[in-house]
């Protein structure tokens, strides 16, 4: 396992030293694309049966690495993976920090499949807080816990939160309960993995971001025994109808162990551009010097 841990590894790094080339050049998308390619061709040399649960999008609209495509050589383990080429497009597009190559992964069956649900409600702490949070509960609620949890007053908490209009009366009520309100343009994953791992300068994940950003970080929330709830939050009426459609229920709330079933998770990160939690790829004419880590469960096949 620790050969394909290793793998997940240099294929994250593929796509982080692909996408160097477009750091500060406006072409996110652009840039998506190279680390799409690169990513995908590192995974496809590597001995495993993948299948994408969430990737670039359907068939039709995203070429490589789309919902449902199967890579890998096809010996060895069957995982789903839930994968992010570039975290933060327009960081990367605007040399801003925190740029990240990211993958989740988890056996075949077990990764939650989003369907249309594109926004999620989330909070996500670690190891110590995991039982103190409760997403029906208020933020001051929560805050309080969390913090009785952690042996610190609320006004020492550190929350991360994405700096969207939407969540003006989320900062309110994080402000009110006297907590610190931190903020990023973009980082989803990166956020709620600060937020799960020990020793950072974050406490706890609170708001709406991506559904599919949800389950690739549940991977690594996984593998780091912290906490994640999550609940359905749709943000557009083409979303509200496509999840009708599906009879979705948007008061259904998601645990850990409903985005990864079973015990055994892994998680892949490299850095892009520098930022709070990695580095970026240096390239000084010689080898490129990577930040990168690997998360596991500790339950393995």
């Amino acid at each position: 396992m620790k050969d394909l841990l290793k793998a997940f590894q240099h294929a994250t790094e593929a796509g982080a030293l692909a996408a160097t080339d477009f750091i500060g050049k406006g072409d996110k998308e652009a840039g998506d694309k190279a680390a799409v390619d690169a990513l995908r061709l590192a995974l496809n040399a590597i001995d495993f049966q993948g299948k994408v649960i969430i990737g670039e999008g359907e068939k039709d609209r995203a070429p490589m690495l789309f919902n449902g495509e199967i890579v890998g050589t096809g010996n060895g383990p069957k995982l789903d993976i839930a994968v992010d080429p570039i975290e933060g497009t327009a960081l990367l597009a605007a040399d801003l920090p925190n740029a990240i190559c990211v993958m989740g992964l988890a056996p075949e069956g077990t990764l939650w499949d989003p369907g249309a649900s594109f926004f999620m409600q989330k909070i996500i702490v670690g190891k110590k807080a995991k039982h103190a949070i409760d997403i029906n509960k208020s933020v001051a609620e929560n805050l309080a816990t969390v913090a009785l949890a952690l042996d610190k007053p609320i006004t020492s908490l550190r929350v991360f939160v994405l700096d969207k209009p939407r969540h003006d009366q989320l900062k309110a009520e994080i402000n009110a309960a006297g907590a610190q309100t931190v903020l990023y343009p973009e980082g989803d994953v990166l956020g709620g993995l600060r937020a799960a791992l020990p020793n950072t300068d974050i406490d706890i994940m609170m708001g709406i971001g991506g559904t599919p950003e949800g389950v690739l970080t549940a991977c690594a929330v996984k593998a780091l025994e912290g906490g994640f709830m999550g609940k359905r939050a749709p943000q557009f009426k083409s979303e509200i109808a496509l999840l009708s459609a599906e009879n979705a229920n948007l008061e259904e709330i998601l645990t850990l162990d409903d985005l990864v079933k079973g015990p055994i998770a892994y998680f892949s990160a490299t850095g892009i551009t520098s930022g709070d939690l990695l580095k970026g790829v240096v390239k000084n004419g010689g080898a490129p010097v990577f930040d990168s880590f690997v998360l596991s469960t500790k339950s393995q096949p």
